[in-house]
């Protein structure tokens, strides 16, 4: 049998991937090597390409989503949204494509980005076959079907029947929001069973452990505006995918845990953070969240704020949102508007996490000293700042009257004279 990362990581050797990891993420040998072990830490592999780190100690890693959808189909723009992600930096791709010839879009994803690729296998299975049609066999056959294309991770919403029958006596405003789960949901419904993917877990476990596919625990029961508040069956999910995590990681399959993702008030994110945590310390991928439902249009900007909070209180992945979110596909501007608000956040949360980074200190003192092609070599995103600043000397915002150079040139003149 093949030994994945938390095979070798329990038997105490260091592969290659958990030594770029080493390097890139600055963690020392023995941190990788008990984390990936634990499941802590998850590596995200793709053949011929970088590994990414998620989890304890590591950056917060950014995903980002795209795919066709029944209502719009353009292979090419989702082509497009893939290099942009890439060019902008993406830690990763989710291709959720329900529209068109799907196989062949994801072979497209493939070819245009390094970046490891996620995909939902239900989502396939239901386009294909039918929500009235689809069998466990269609289900499992996509998921190694899609193992095959060479995917680095897959979702399975682990939703369970008890979750149901309190989803139905809720009082929530927007009931289930995951598509991911509803289909797996109605799957359930219809064929009067419980969660397909629980009950064959252990085979589909042995298919990801052969080519270390990594494991994404959906979820189903996300809150989906900011007045549906934590209930009794987002408890009972985290429970579930908690214990399916350590049960996994015990097979040697590396996991994600997607959680508190959706819509959350502000003041409500780091303790939600912290209540993951305490139930396993598995990588935590957040959706956004959002904590206003009025940004409609500009949701990035809401997104990252959320986004910012959690990753500081110690959320590792972050799915972005983009200004098309809960309106439209997005366009390809319109994912790297997305991806570049949250790479600010996930900054800014691994500054609250790990301190300050030198880039920040970097970039404040080429500003002071009006070093605009400094300046904008170390932003984010280059290409925004160096399009709007001036050749040289202050910048029209203040021109003569710049504070900065005023008293520089009043406290260089006072040393002088002295």
């Amino acid at each position: 049998m093949k030994k994945t990362q938390v095979d070798h990581a329990k038997n105490g050797i260091l592969t290659a991937e958990m030594k770029e990891v080493v390097r890139v993420e600055g963690i020392e040998e023995e941190l990788v090597l008990e984390r990936v072990s634990n499941g802590s830490l998850v590596i995200m592999t793709r053949t011929g390409c970088p590994p990414v780190a998620i989890g304890k100690g590591a950056s917060t890693k950014i995903n980002v989503n795209m795919g066709t959808s029944s209502a719009a189909i353009d292979p090419g723009s989702e082509v497009e949204k893939v290099i942009v992600a890439q060019k902008y930096g993406a830690s990763t791709i989710t291709d959720l494509s329900m529209g068109g010839d799907i196989s062949g879009i994801r072979k497209m994803v493939f070819e245009n980005t390094q970046l490891p690729v996620t995909t939902v296998p239900i989502y396939q299975a239901i386009v294909e076959c039918g929500m009235d049609n689809v069998t466990i066999e269609d289900i499992l056959s996509h998921i190694q079907k899609q193992i095959d294309e060479g995917v680095s991770s897959v979702l399975l919403h682990c939703v369970e029947k008890r979750m149901l029958e309190k989803l139905k006596s809720s009082t929530r405003v927007m009931g289930m929001v995951s598509k991911g789960g509803s289909f797996t949901s109605t799957f359930m419904l219809l064929n009067d069973c419980e969660n397909p993917f629980i009950d064959h877990f252990d085979e589909i476990m042995g298919m990801l452990r052969k080519k270390d596919v990594v494991l994404s625990l959906g979820n189903t029961m996300r809150s989906g505006c900011i007045h549906d508040m934590r209930d009794s069956a987002q408890l009972m999910e985290i429970e579930t995918n908690a214990s399916l995590a350590k049960r996994a990681n015990d097979l040697g399959v590396q996991v994600i845990i997607n959680g508190m993702g959706g819509h959350i008030r502000a003041s409500d994110i780091p303790d939600s953070v912290r209540i993951y945590k305490e139930k396993a310390d598995f990588p935590l991928f957040v959706a956004g969240p959002l904590p206003t439902d009025v940004a409609v249009g500009y949701d990035h900007i809401a997104g990252a704020v959320g986004a910012s909070m959690a990753s500081g209180a110690g959320a590792d992945y972050l799915c972005y949102i983009t200004p098309a979110e809960h309106l439209s596909l997005p366009d390809p501007q319109q994912v790297r508007e997305g991806l570049i608000a949250f790479r600010i956040a996930a900054h800014i949360g691994d500054s609250m996490k790990y301190g300050l980074s030198e880039s920040d200190l970097m970039l404040a003192r080429r500003r002071a000293s009006f070093d605009w092609k400094g300046q904008a070599e170390v932003a984010i995103d280059p290409e925004r700042p160096a399009q709007m600043c001036p050749d040289e000397g202050p910048c029209s915002m203040c021109g003569d009257y710049c504070a900065i150079k005023i008293m520089k040139d009043y406290l260089q003149g006072d040393a002088d004279a002295q």
